[in-house]
């Protein structure tokens, strides 16, 4: 997959080239390009933001770095927006639609994504019009929360639509019982030894009974979501 990213600060991204994502950039399974969006200013300034039409607080992030950036990153000559079509353009916005699992699943399929990182109170509205004339653009929020810039959300982005690409998780099978893949929280987990500080691990994961763990598995996450989530079961009970 191919990666790219548009922000005022990309240093903020150097911490992909470490862990498992950053392994999977050494190895080529994902390559990753983070640009500068002060690089499309031509003022000595580097300005990219300025008042908004019709009064408010804050400032808006102006379009003309925006248009040379994806200049740059799509091809100079605008076209008509074709279904399936690569790129994909994401910006991170709390007016987008919910970021969830299910999201990072159909994103890991992706062959191309360029995510643009907003800042301020926001990006001109027309460069998601005109970016989406030139390629498929989606709205994205990471909850019902507001942060300050895009960079954090894109970075969550990332990482778990990352993970999820072949290759990058050493162990596939350990993406299948996490927590939202089958809609239910994950359940709890031990290690060696079995009694620490005078807690025990459940006997039924020292049984060897393979059904029974499972069986207690699956209850445990149905707990733990009645308990922390019930929102979940709410969609649909298991």
């Amino acid at each position: 997959m191919r990666i790219d990213i548009v922000t005022i600060f990309p240093s903020f991204f150097d911490v992909l080239d470490i862990s498992l994502l950053g392994k999977a950039r050494q190895s080529g399974i994902i390559e990753l390009g983070v640009h500068d969006l002060r690089d499309h200013t031509h003022d000595r300034h580097r300005t990219v933001d300025d008042t908004p039409y019709g009064g408010g607080a804050g400032m808006v992030m102006k379009p003309e770095p925006w248009g040379e950036a994806f200049d740059e990153l799509l091809g100079e000559q605008p076209g008509a927006a074709v279904a399936g079509a690569d790129p994909l353009v994401i910006f991170p916005s709390p007016a987008g639609e919910v970021f969830t699992q299910a999201t990072a699943r159909a994103l890991a399929h992706e062959q191309r994504l360029v995510f643009g990182c907003g800042r301020y109170e926001g990006i001109d509205q027309r460069v998601f019009d005109h970016v989406a004339s030139r390629a498929r653009v989606k709205l994205v929020s990471m909850g019902d929360y507001v942060l300050n810039g895009g960079e954090v959300a894109v970075m969550a982005m990332i990482e778990a639509i990352g993970r999820l690409i072949p290759g990058v998780v050493g162990n596939p099978e350990s993406l299948v019982e996490e927590s939202h893949e089958n809609g239910l929280l994950e359940y709890p987990s031990y290690t060696k030894p079995a009694s620490w500080r005078g807690l025990e691990v459940p006997p039924v994961l020292l049984s060897g009974n393979h059904g029974a763990i499972a069986a207690w598995r699956h209850e445990q996450q149905l707990e733990r979501t009645r308990r922390v989530r019930p929102d979940l079961l709410d969609l649909g009970e298991h």
